[in-house]
């Protein structure tokens, strides 16, 4: 381990090393979609059937709102194309799936790093908070199997570092990539930057309420174009009105709240994240916490089925929720990083 003295920057060839071995871990936590069962098959993920459907060329025969999440389907496709009779026994849509969902989730891990890094002062701990988000149920039984929630997942935290770091760039690109992943990242991104730039009164700074307008109004003409694109008729909110399936909103976030694959999740990262976000700023807690409401706000609207409410809670809190608890348990490092600055962190 190096001394607590020496001047360690995170260069982007250090990234680079750190994203493929979080790449190679999410290939290894994913692996059993290509030999050992379908997810195609398995109960609770009957939507990675569409998105194999997308990767394969046949995204015409998918008629629900599935087919509008092009993004990782389609870079599953180009990878496909490549694999095609050159994998073996695995079937070349699920392994362009498993590899589009582990650079998402790898990347979601970097970015969990510099995060770290930024806060807290200490790489080490930025690395215990990643390692902690990949081994939690929801990587290996959710979004390594070829649903498109890593990508979600990413680009909202692209979100939180864009703004952190100033580069208000790239909230443009990232509105649009987000909208064309899910279409929930709309809202999630616009209730985000919102509560972010009240939280750092941003609001007097004209330039940056410039950024944040462009990137919400970019997401929602991204989705509407993707509609039309696809023979639809472009109107959001006949399309909100269509996903409006449940009418016993108490009955359902109850339901939702008992339901297994939630605390899966969130037992044992509940009582050791939650106590220890005081130690990071406002302007990430409380936009963070602003999403997750919406998140059980438009769970109970769509009535999604069991496990729809913990993916998006793991999309919109997840990483947070790492970092704090890395922080309870590298307490001592955090402290010591604090003491020496000279320490720096190059994003």
């Amino acid at each position: 381990m190096l001394g607590k003295h020496t001047p360690v920057p995170f260069q982007r060839v250090h990234k680079a090393a750190v994203f493929c071995l979080f790449l190679a871990i999410c290939l290894g936590l994913g692996y059993p979609i290509l030999n050992r069962y379908d997810p195609r098959e398995t109960p609770g993920l009957g939507d990675v059937r569409s998105y194999a459907a997308m990767a394969s060329g046949n995204g015409g025969t998918v008629r629900n709102h599935m087919r509008y999440r092009v993004l990782v389907p389609w870079i599953a496709g180009r990878i496909r194309a490549v694999a095609d009779g050159n994998v073996g026994s695995w079937n070349s849509s699920m392994f362009g799936l498993l590899l589009a969902d582990s650079l998402f989730v790898a990347g979601t891990g970097l970015l969990i790093v510099l995060l770290g890094g930024m806060q807290l002062g200490g790489d080490v701990v930025g690395l215990v908070a990643a390692l902690l988000y990949f081994v939690n149920f929801a990587n290996a039984n959710l979004r390594l199997t070829g649903l498109v929630d890593a990508g979600e997942g990413f680009f909202l935290l692209m979100l939180l570092w864009s703004v952190e770091t100033h580069r208000f760039w790239m909230l443009l690109p990232t509105a649009v990539l987000g909208a064309l992943t899910k279409e929930s990242f709309v809202p999630f991104s616009i209730v985000f930057l919102v509560a972010w730039v009240l939280m750092r009164r941003e609001w007097a700074r004209r330039g940056t309420t410039i950024w944040i307008f462009s990137s919400g109004a970019l997401s929602v003409a991204t989705l509407i174009e993707l509609h039309l694109a696809l023979k639809a008729s472009g109107n959001l909110i006949d399309f909100g009105r269509s996903l409006h399936q449940n009418q016993h909103y108490f009955g359902h976030l109850i339901s939702s709240l008992l339901d297994r694959n939630l605390w899966y999740i969130f037992a044992w990262l509940l009582p050791m994240g939650v106590p220890y976000l005081r130690n990071f700023p406002k302007s990430w807690v409380v936009p963070t916490g602003a999403t997750a409401v919406t998140a059980f706000i438009l769970d109970g609207y769509y009535g999604g089925a069991p496990g729809t409410l913990g993916r998006a809670l793991f999309s919109t809190s997840g990483p947070l929720l790492r970092l704090s608890m890395s922080y309870f348990i590298c307490g001592n490092e955090c402290q010591s990083s604090r003491n020496f600055p000279e320490r720096d962190v190059v994003l």
